[in-house]
């Protein structure tokens, strides 16, 4: 399985989700895109939530996800733009970066502003991240296992506790993963 997929950026603004995700893109299962704009906006909402975070330190998250997975950054989708339709019209431009770069899935938690008539003419469905990461599981456990252990072995000295790794994705809306890592805990 090497298709394409589009995160959105409510996917990327929470940082355990985002380096699970990045992890995954990085088993080579799937290729995992985004855009300068979806970039810019998980970065616009963390500022705004979180003061303690700097511009800098997001750009320099930003640069190094461009950087691990360097074919990912979706340039030249701007010109579909106006001619998408989607509930909201700000979605428009992940619509088409995901027709730009023949992607297959959008993962996002705003299932219902990609409805699936506008997305099957091109071939496109929207995916929970939680869905889309237990539909990975399925076709290769061993990859989504060792996406999870390299993330927790970056997550801190001392080491998070397998639990709290359970925890933290649970928290991230992430419940069927976190249970089917769950029967792993040894491999975490």
């Amino acid at each position: 399985m090497n298709r394409a997929v589009v995160f959105d950026a409510c996917v990327l603004y929470p940082a355990p989700l985002r380096d699970f995700l990045m992890w995954l893109g990085l088993s080579g299962r799937f290729r995992p895109y985004w855009t300068t704009r979806i970039h810019e906006e998980w970065k616009r909402s963390l500022l705004r939530n979180r003061p303690d975070l700097t511009s800098d330190r997001l750009d320099r998250t930003s640069e190094l996800m461009d950087r691990a997975i360097p074919d990912a950054l979706v340039t030249g989708y701007e010109s579909v733009i106006a001619d998408l339709s989607l509930p909201d019209a700000d979605d428009r431009h992940v619509l088409a970066a995901a027709i730009h770069c023949s992607a297959s899935v959008i993962v996002t938690f705003n299932v219902k502003d990609f409805p699936p008539e506008v997305l099957a003419p091109y071939g496109i469905a929207a995916q929970h991240p939680d869905d889309f990461v237990s539909e990975l599981f399925d076709l290769d456990r061993a990859a989504v296992i060792e996406a999870a252990h390299r993330q927790r072995q970056q997550l801190g000295k001392p080491q998070v506790e397998v639990e709290r790794f359970l925890e933290i994705l649970r928290k991230q809306g992430m419940a069927k993963t976190s249970k089917l890592l769950s029967g792993h805990r040894e491999s975490l």
